[in-house]
């Protein structure tokens, strides 16, 4: 099974890193899933062995994008994640940014998309301290959930 619940994925972790593999973490919404999301994320997984993305639970998504947010529950979203070639495990988690799990599965890689700042995430703070690397991955232009909900709302941009 590729969801994983919250409290087990250290664990799981620690195995991986105890059986020689290369750890890739990433997170995010992931709300309307899009082409931007799936080169996204077979980049990333190409760093390494094992990519496990943390999925921000609905609660987390309302605080982040509003409260007509998500278009997609989280265990629809989890399920279509856990579907690609490229994710190896999916996480749910209800904080606001991924700190923990970071903290948790101190991944070699913490990825993030090209419109984020190192120096602005939090986590990136994180893996420098137990010399991971946080690799930025360039947006696909005009790819976004918020642009397809435009589209479809009639307020295409």
């Amino acid at each position: 099974m590729k969801i994983i619940e919250d409290c087990k994925i250290k664990n799981i972790a620690k195995q991986l890193k105890a059986d020689g593999k290369t750890i890739v973490f990433t997170n995010g919404c992931f709300d309307i899933l899009h082409a931007g999301h799936v080169r996204y994320l077979q980049a990333a997984r190409e760093l390494g062995d094992c990519l496990i993305v943390g999925l921000n639970s609905d609660s987390s998504v309302r605080t982040l994008k509003g409260p007509t947010r998500p278009i997609n529950n989280e265990e629809d979203r989890a399920e279509v994640l856990s579907a690609l070639s490229a994710v190896d495990y999916v996480v749910i988690f209800a904080d606001n940014t991924a700190e923990r799990l970071v903290t948790e599965i101190e991944p070699a890689f913490y990825v993030k998309g090209g419109d984020y700042n190192v120096k602005e995430l939090p986590e990136a703070q994180i893996v420098a301290k137990y010399g991971g690397e946080t690799v930025l991955i360039p947006e696909v232009v005009g790819k976004s959930s918020s642009s397809i909900i435009k589209k479809v709302q009639g307020k295409e941009i």
